[in-house]
Protein backbone atom coordinates (compact mmCIF):
# COMPACT_ATOMS: atom_id res chain seq x y z
CA UNK A 1 0.00 0.00 0.00
CA UNK A 2 1.42 3.35 -0.98
CA UNK A 3 2.62 5.66 1.76
CA UNK A 4 0.36 8.61 2.41
CA UNK A 5 0.86 11.50 4.72
CA UNK A 6 -0.99 11.16 7.99
CA UNK A 7 -2.83 14.39 7.25
CA UNK A 8 -4.67 12.66 4.41
CA UNK A 9 -5.62 9.55 6.38
CA UNK A 10 -8.29 9.25 9.05
CA UNK A 11 -7.15 6.18 10.95
CA UNK A 12 -10.02 6.53 13.42
CA UNK A 13 -12.52 6.33 10.57
CA UNK A 14 -10.69 3.34 9.07
CA UNK A 15 -11.11 1.42 12.35
CA UNK A 16 -14.60 2.78 13.01
CA UNK A 17 -13.73 4.28 16.40
CA UNK A 18 -13.93 7.71 17.99
CA UNK A 19 -10.91 9.92 18.65
CA UNK A 20 -11.16 9.28 22.41
CA UNK A 21 -11.14 5.50 22.00
CA UNK A 22 -9.34 3.64 24.79
CA UNK A 23 -6.50 1.20 24.04
CA UNK A 24 -8.75 -1.73 25.01
CA UNK A 25 -11.58 -0.54 22.76
CA UNK A 26 -9.12 0.06 19.92
CA UNK A 27 -7.70 -3.44 20.25
CA UNK A 28 -11.18 -4.98 20.25
CA UNK A 29 -12.26 -3.01 17.17
CA UNK A 30 -9.09 -3.87 15.25
CA UNK A 31 -9.30 -7.59 16.02
CA UNK A 32 -12.92 -7.74 14.91
CA UNK A 33 -12.18 -6.05 11.56
CA UNK A 34 -8.90 -7.93 11.06
CA UNK A 35 -10.70 -11.27 11.37
CA UNK A 36 -13.31 -10.10 8.88
CA UNK A 37 -10.86 -8.91 6.22
CA UNK A 38 -7.89 -11.24 6.80
CA UNK A 39 -6.62 -12.73 3.49
CA UNK A 40 -7.04 -16.24 4.91
CA UNK A 41 -10.75 -15.57 5.30
CA UNK A 42 -11.01 -13.97 1.86
CA UNK A 43 -8.78 -15.97 -0.51
CA UNK A 44 -8.30 -14.23 -3.84
CA UNK A 45 -10.21 -11.14 -2.70
CA UNK A 46 -7.94 -8.20 -3.56
CA UNK A 47 -10.35 -5.70 -2.03
CA UNK A 48 -10.34 -7.49 1.32
CA UNK A 49 -6.56 -7.74 1.25
CA UNK A 50 -6.25 -4.00 0.60
CA UNK A 51 -8.69 -3.29 3.44
CA UNK A 52 -6.70 -5.55 5.77
CA UNK A 53 -3.50 -3.65 4.98
CA UNK A 54 -5.27 -0.35 5.60
CA UNK A 55 -6.51 -1.64 8.97
CA UNK A 56 -3.03 -2.86 9.91
CA UNK A 57 -1.47 0.52 9.13
CA UNK A 58 -4.11 2.39 11.13
CA UNK A 59 -3.74 0.08 14.11
CA UNK A 60 0.07 0.22 14.07
CA UNK A 61 -0.11 4.00 14.51
CA UNK A 62 -3.01 4.32 16.97
CA UNK A 63 -1.92 1.39 19.14
CA UNK A 64 1.44 3.06 19.78
CA UNK A 65 0.90 5.90 22.33
CA UNK A 66 3.79 7.99 20.99
CA UNK A 67 2.77 7.61 17.34
CA UNK A 68 -0.88 8.26 18.20
CA UNK A 69 0.06 11.51 19.96
CA UNK A 70 2.14 12.57 16.98
CA UNK A 71 -0.62 11.57 14.56
CA UNK A 72 -3.25 13.56 16.47
CA UNK A 73 -0.97 16.61 16.44
CA UNK A 74 -0.35 16.27 12.71
CA UNK A 75 -4.07 15.93 11.98
CA UNK A 76 -4.79 18.98 14.12
CA UNK A 77 -2.17 21.30 12.65
CA UNK A 78 -1.47 19.98 9.14
CA UNK A 79 1.51 17.89 8.15
CA UNK A 80 4.16 17.01 5.65
CA UNK A 81 7.72 17.83 4.90
CA UNK A 82 9.13 21.17 5.89
CA UNK A 83 11.90 22.36 3.65
CA UNK A 84 14.83 24.38 4.94
CA UNK A 85 17.93 25.55 3.19
CA UNK A 86 21.32 25.62 4.95
CA UNK A 87 21.43 28.55 7.34
CA UNK A 88 20.28 28.82 10.91
CA UNK A 89 17.66 30.27 13.17
CA UNK A 90 15.37 32.94 11.91
CA UNK A 91 17.79 34.29 9.32
CA UNK A 92 17.58 33.84 5.58
CA UNK A 93 18.04 30.30 4.37
CA UNK A 94 14.80 28.61 5.49
CA UNK A 95 12.12 27.09 3.33
CA UNK A 96 10.25 30.40 3.44
CA UNK A 97 13.21 32.21 1.86
CA UNK A 98 13.75 29.60 -0.83
CA UNK A 99 10.19 28.87 -1.90
CA UNK A 100 8.16 31.89 -0.82
CA UNK A 101 8.32 33.73 -4.12
CA UNK A 102 7.85 30.59 -6.16
CA UNK A 103 4.57 29.76 -4.50
CA UNK A 104 3.20 33.30 -4.71
CA UNK A 105 4.07 34.43 -1.15
CA UNK A 106 4.26 38.17 -0.42
CA UNK A 107 6.40 39.80 2.26
CA UNK A 108 7.45 37.23 4.85
CA UNK A 109 6.05 33.91 3.55
CA UNK A 110 4.17 31.55 5.78
CA UNK A 111 5.42 28.04 6.60
CA UNK A 112 4.73 25.64 3.73
CA UNK A 113 2.99 22.40 4.67
CA UNK A 114 3.04 19.21 2.65
CA UNK A 115 1.19 15.97 2.42
CA UNK A 116 2.23 12.81 0.64
CA UNK A 117 0.46 10.95 -2.11
CA UNK A 118 1.50 8.59 -4.86
CA UNK A 119 3.20 10.03 -7.78
CA UNK A 120 7.78 11.15 -9.61
CA UNK A 121 9.63 14.35 -9.41
CA UNK A 122 11.69 15.40 -12.40
CA UNK A 123 8.87 16.78 -14.54
CA UNK A 124 7.61 19.16 -11.85
CA UNK A 125 10.53 20.96 -10.28
CA UNK A 126 12.16 21.94 -13.57
CA UNK A 127 9.83 24.81 -14.35
CA UNK A 128 9.42 25.75 -10.72
CA UNK A 129 13.10 26.47 -10.29
CA UNK A 130 13.40 28.39 -13.57
CA UNK A 131 14.37 25.47 -15.77
CA UNK A 132 12.40 24.32 -18.76
CA UNK A 133 11.73 20.60 -19.21
CA UNK A 134 14.90 18.67 -18.46
CA UNK A 135 17.30 21.48 -19.30
CA UNK A 136 19.96 23.12 -17.18
CA UNK A 137 19.61 25.83 -14.56
CA UNK A 138 17.94 29.01 -15.71
CA UNK A 139 19.98 32.22 -15.47
CA UNK A 140 19.37 35.59 -13.96
CA UNK A 141 22.62 37.09 -15.18
CA UNK A 142 25.53 36.36 -17.45
CA UNK A 143 25.92 32.58 -17.39
CA UNK A 144 29.58 32.81 -18.31
CA UNK A 145 30.63 35.77 -16.24
CA UNK A 146 28.88 35.22 -12.92
CA UNK A 147 26.38 37.45 -11.21
CA UNK A 148 26.62 40.91 -12.76
CA UNK A 149 29.75 39.78 -14.53
CA UNK A 150 31.89 39.29 -11.40
CA UNK A 151 33.51 35.84 -11.13
CA UNK A 152 32.16 32.36 -11.89
CA UNK A 153 28.43 31.56 -11.75
CA UNK A 154 27.08 30.83 -8.27
CA UNK A 155 25.69 27.39 -7.47
CA UNK A 156 22.13 27.38 -6.17
CA UNK A 157 21.65 26.44 -2.53
CA UNK A 158 20.70 22.93 -1.47
CA UNK A 159 17.26 22.48 0.06
CA UNK A 160 16.77 20.10 3.00
CA UNK A 161 13.54 18.16 3.54
CA UNK A 162 12.35 15.26 5.67
CA UNK A 163 9.43 12.87 5.49
CA UNK A 164 8.08 9.78 7.20
CA UNK A 165 7.07 6.65 5.29
CA UNK A 166 5.54 3.41 6.44
CA UNK A 167 7.52 0.19 6.79
CA UNK A 168 6.07 -1.41 3.67
CA UNK A 169 6.93 1.59 1.49
CA UNK A 170 10.50 1.68 2.81
CA UNK A 171 10.91 -2.04 2.20
CA UNK A 172 9.30 -2.39 -1.23
CA UNK A 173 9.79 1.14 -2.56
CA UNK A 174 7.11 3.46 -3.89
CA UNK A 175 6.44 6.85 -5.39
CA UNK A 176 5.18 9.56 -3.03
CA UNK A 177 4.03 13.10 -3.66
CA UNK A 178 4.83 16.15 -1.58
CA UNK A 179 2.01 18.60 -2.01
CA UNK A 180 2.63 22.30 -1.45
CA UNK A 181 0.25 24.68 0.23
CA UNK A 182 -1.06 25.89 -3.12
CA UNK A 183 -1.62 22.34 -4.35
CA UNK A 184 1.55 21.97 -6.44
CA UNK A 185 2.70 18.30 -6.44
CA UNK A 186 6.36 17.37 -5.95
CA UNK A 187 6.91 13.69 -6.74
CA UNK A 188 9.69 11.59 -5.22
CA UNK A 189 10.64 7.97 -5.86
CA UNK A 190 11.45 6.07 -2.64
CA UNK A 191 13.84 3.22 -3.52
CA UNK A 192 13.21 -0.27 -2.21
CA UNK A 193 15.21 -1.03 0.92
CA UNK A 194 15.61 2.56 2.14
CA UNK A 195 16.51 2.56 5.84
CA UNK A 196 15.51 4.79 8.72
CA UNK A 197 17.54 8.01 8.71
CA UNK A 198 18.84 7.49 5.17
CA UNK A 199 19.22 10.58 3.00
CA UNK A 200 18.18 10.70 -0.65
CA UNK A 201 19.84 13.38 -2.78
CA UNK A 202 17.79 14.72 -5.68
CA UNK A 203 20.41 16.34 -7.83
CA UNK A 204 19.58 19.58 -9.56
CA UNK A 205 16.22 19.90 -7.83
CA UNK A 206 17.15 22.50 -5.23
CA UNK A 207 17.30 26.28 -5.46
CA UNK A 208 18.13 27.79 -8.83
CA UNK A 209 21.33 29.76 -9.24
CA UNK A 210 20.84 33.55 -9.25
CA UNK A 211 23.27 33.98 -12.14
CA UNK A 212 22.94 30.95 -14.42
CA UNK A 213 25.12 28.56 -12.43
CA UNK A 214 24.44 25.00 -11.34
CA UNK A 215 21.14 24.35 -9.58
CA UNK A 216 21.34 23.06 -6.01
CA UNK A 217 20.05 19.70 -4.78
CA UNK A 218 17.24 18.57 -2.52
CA UNK A 219 18.42 16.35 0.33
CA UNK A 220 15.51 14.28 1.68
CA UNK A 221 15.89 12.48 5.03
CA UNK A 222 13.67 9.40 5.41
CA UNK A 223 12.14 8.32 8.71
CA UNK A 224 10.62 4.82 8.68
CA UNK A 225 7.71 3.98 10.95
CA UNK A 226 8.10 0.79 12.97
CA UNK A 227 6.11 -2.27 11.95
CA UNK A 228 4.07 -4.11 14.61
CA UNK A 229 5.42 -7.50 13.48
CA UNK A 230 8.54 -7.25 11.33
CA UNK A 231 12.02 -5.82 11.94
CA UNK A 232 14.78 -5.08 9.43
CA UNK A 233 18.22 -6.67 9.65
CA UNK A 234 19.97 -5.41 6.58
CA UNK A 235 18.08 -7.04 3.71
CA UNK A 236 16.55 -9.67 6.00
CA UNK A 237 13.19 -9.41 7.74
CA UNK A 238 12.86 -10.88 11.23
CA UNK A 239 9.58 -11.99 12.82
CA UNK A 240 8.95 -13.75 16.15
CA UNK A 241 6.64 -16.74 15.71
CA UNK A 242 4.95 -18.32 18.74
CA UNK A 243 4.50 -22.12 18.78
CA UNK A 244 2.88 -24.29 21.42
CA UNK A 245 4.85 -26.59 23.70
CA UNK A 246 3.35 -29.59 21.91
CA UNK A 247 4.25 -28.22 18.46
CA UNK A 248 7.84 -27.56 19.54
CA UNK A 249 8.13 -30.99 21.19
CA UNK A 250 6.45 -33.23 18.63
CA UNK A 251 6.96 -31.10 15.52
CA UNK A 252 4.37 -29.36 13.36
CA UNK A 253 3.74 -27.43 10.17
CA UNK A 254 2.86 -23.81 10.93
CA UNK A 255 1.96 -20.67 9.00
CA UNK A 256 4.26 -17.65 9.16
CA UNK A 257 3.26 -14.15 7.96
CA UNK A 258 5.15 -12.39 5.17
CA UNK A 259 5.36 -8.67 4.52
CA UNK A 260 2.67 -7.62 2.05
CA UNK A 261 1.90 -11.17 0.95
CA UNK A 262 0.24 -14.43 1.92
CA UNK A 263 1.59 -16.51 4.83
CA UNK A 264 4.08 -19.28 4.12
CA UNK A 265 4.11 -22.75 5.68
CA UNK A 266 7.15 -23.88 7.64
CA UNK A 267 8.07 -27.19 9.22
CA UNK A 268 8.97 -27.09 12.91
CA UNK A 269 11.14 -30.10 13.66
CA UNK A 270 10.47 -32.21 16.78
CA UNK A 271 12.39 -30.87 19.77
CA UNK A 272 12.74 -27.33 18.39
CA UNK A 273 13.90 -24.96 21.16
CA UNK A 274 12.75 -21.41 21.67
CA UNK A 275 14.99 -19.00 19.77
CA UNK A 276 15.71 -21.25 16.80
CA UNK A 277 15.65 -19.37 13.49
CA UNK A 278 13.77 -20.81 10.52
CA UNK A 279 14.87 -19.20 7.26
CA UNK A 280 12.64 -18.58 4.25
CA UNK A 281 14.82 -17.78 1.25
CA UNK A 282 14.02 -14.76 -0.86
CA UNK A 283 11.14 -13.40 1.26
CA UNK A 284 13.05 -10.46 2.71
CA UNK A 285 13.82 -7.04 1.23
CA UNK A 286 14.22 -7.07 -2.56
CA UNK A 287 16.59 -4.44 -4.02
CA UNK A 288 18.68 -4.15 -7.19
CA UNK A 289 21.72 -4.96 -5.04
CA UNK A 290 20.34 -8.16 -3.58
CA UNK A 291 17.47 -9.99 -1.92
CA UNK A 292 17.15 -10.84 1.75
CA UNK A 293 15.45 -13.70 3.58
CA UNK A 294 12.62 -13.99 6.09
CA UNK A 295 13.93 -15.06 9.50
CA UNK A 296 11.23 -16.70 11.62
CA UNK A 297 12.35 -16.88 15.25
CA UNK A 298 10.58 -19.64 17.18
CA UNK A 299 9.14 -18.58 20.55
CA UNK A 300 7.69 -21.43 22.60
CA UNK A 301 4.43 -20.23 24.15
CA UNK A 302 3.74 -21.51 27.65
CA UNK A 303 0.04 -21.93 28.53
CA UNK A 304 -1.06 -19.55 31.28
CA UNK A 305 -4.06 -21.64 32.39
CA UNK A 306 -4.31 -25.41 32.70
CA UNK A 307 -7.24 -27.53 33.77
CA UNK A 308 -6.83 -29.78 36.78
CA UNK A 309 -6.69 -32.84 34.54
CA UNK A 310 -4.05 -31.26 32.29
CA UNK A 311 -1.98 -30.24 35.32
CA UNK A 312 -2.02 -33.77 36.71
CA UNK A 313 -1.02 -35.24 33.36
CA UNK A 314 1.78 -32.72 32.97
CA UNK A 315 3.06 -33.55 36.45
CA UNK A 316 3.03 -37.24 35.57
CA UNK A 317 4.90 -36.45 32.37
CA UNK A 318 7.51 -34.51 34.32
CA UNK A 319 8.00 -37.47 36.66
CA UNK A 320 8.73 -39.71 33.68
CA UNK A 321 11.58 -37.49 32.44
CA UNK A 322 15.24 -38.09 33.34
CA UNK A 323 16.32 -36.20 36.46
CA UNK A 324 18.47 -33.65 34.69
CA UNK A 325 18.94 -29.94 35.29
CA UNK A 326 19.19 -28.12 31.93
CA UNK A 327 20.98 -25.22 33.67
CA UNK A 328 23.91 -27.23 35.05
CA UNK A 329 26.12 -26.50 32.02
CA UNK A 330 25.21 -22.83 32.09
CA UNK A 331 26.15 -22.48 35.74
CA UNK A 332 29.39 -24.38 35.24
CA UNK A 333 30.47 -22.19 32.32
CA UNK A 334 29.53 -19.04 34.26
CA UNK A 335 31.78 -20.07 37.14
CA UNK A 336 34.61 -20.56 34.69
Amino acid sequence: MASQDWFDKDFYRVLGVSKDVTPAELKKAYRKLARKYHPDSNPGNASAEAKFKELSEANSVLADPAQRKEYDAVRAMGSGARFTAPGGGGQNGGFEDVFGGMFGGQGRPQQQNYSFEQGGFDDILGGMFGRGGGGGGGGFGNSSGGYRGTGAPTRGRDVVASTTVDFLTATQGDQITLQTQDGRPLKVRIPAGVSDGQKIRLRGKGQASPDGGETGDIVLTITVRKHPVFEREGLNLRVNVPVTFVEATLGATIEVPTLGGSPVRLRVAPGTPSGRVLRVKGRGVVTPKGTGDLLAVVQVAVPSHLSKDATEKLAAFAESLPKENPRDDLIARAQG
